[in-house]
């Protein structure tokens, strides 16, 4: 680890439904590591009750120098929002189903690679989005994914199977619907079967929706998908895990800085896996390089 990254004092907030992992197990790697590189630490569990509220507290009571998220997507937009704008790094150790932040800023998906990076890393800066105050790390969207987030998260099901029978069972019915878009570089005005305000480049499933996004160059791209023949969605659905979305004839891709979508039907939105209801206005902003992120040493620096 470079000295310039070097941290000390560290807070782990764990999810414990989050993965099939027994978690007292993973707590006891996680101080090993803590105490054979001589780091002190603290844990915060967490209960779906005033997490966020509890976790500020912790963070205003104590200086950490990093917060490690240990837990799925829902877990890393938790404590990510809380630092965006801060000189705390966050970390994550990915247990979720998806994972799509940890992904995109290739972290190991293994839980013990993962680990290491509480003791090996590099500290850069990421950008982020605020969507009507809500912020937004990784991708958030309109249309029929966010109906299918709302779905699954109202029901009692977990996992890809559950989430991908819902998609199908919505899909058959599914009627796009209408947006207009002002950014500060063009606008869109029409129907649409998903629009994806995106940071980065890929859902947790893995499907590549903003396949050349990259997270720290001061821009976000909203990516479209218009109407198209019930047909053609397994091609669309082919192109996107096989990162060729930009072949289909049904995509669009807005790069900008700044946007509002007039959500016209107040359609629930999609936020870092997560639904929100943002009304029929949503003011889009760029907060470029304003969260640090722990990662993976390159290899031409290893």
């Amino acid at each position: 680890m470079q000295e310039e990254n070097k941290i000390q004092n560290l807070l782990f907030v764990i999810n414990p439904i989050a993965g099939d992992i027994e978690k007292e197990e993973l707590v006891e790697e996680i101080k090993a590591i803590c105490e054979a590189h001589q780091l002190n630490h603290k844990l915060y569990k967490t209960t779906g009750e005033q997490d966020q509220g509890k976790i500020k507290a912790l963070l205003e009571e104590e200086r950490f120098d990093a917060v490690f998220a240990v837990g799925g997507d829902g877990t890393v937009s938790l404590v990510g929002a809380l630092l965006i704008g801060t000189k705390t790094p966050l970390g994550i150790i990915p247990l979720g189903s998806g994972n799509g932040l940890s992904k995109d800023l290739n972290i190991p998906q293994d839980t013990e690679e993962a680990l290491q990076l509480i003791h090996n890393h590099v500290i850069r800066n990421i950008d982020t989005i605020d969507l009507n105050g809500h912020p937004s790390i990784h991708l958030s969207d309109l249309g029929f994914n966010a109906l299918v987030v709302q779905r699954f998260c109202e029901g009692d099901r977990r996992g890809p199977g559950s989430y991908a029978w819902i998609a199908l069972q919505e899909y058959l019915n599914y009627e796009p619907k209408f947006y207009r878009i002002e950014t500060d570089t063009e606008n869109f005005e029409g129907d649409a079967f998903m629009v994806t305000i995106a940071n980065a480049n890929a859902f947790g499933s893995n499907a590549a929706i903003n396949p050349n996004g990259v997270l720290n160059d001061g821009r976000f791209e909203i990516c479209l998908i218009e109407p198209f023949p019930k047909a053609a969605g397994l091609s669309i659905l082919y192109k996107m895990y096989t990162d060729n979305i930009d072949s289909s004839i049904y995509t669009r891709r807005i790069s900008c800085r700044r946007a509002t979508i007039y959500n016209v039907d107040r359609e629930v939105m999609h936020v870092d896996g997560e639904p929100a209801e943002l009304g029929n206005e949503i003011k889009v902003t760029m907060h470029p390089k304003s969260l640090k992120v722990i990662l993976p040493i390159p290899e031409e620096e290893s």
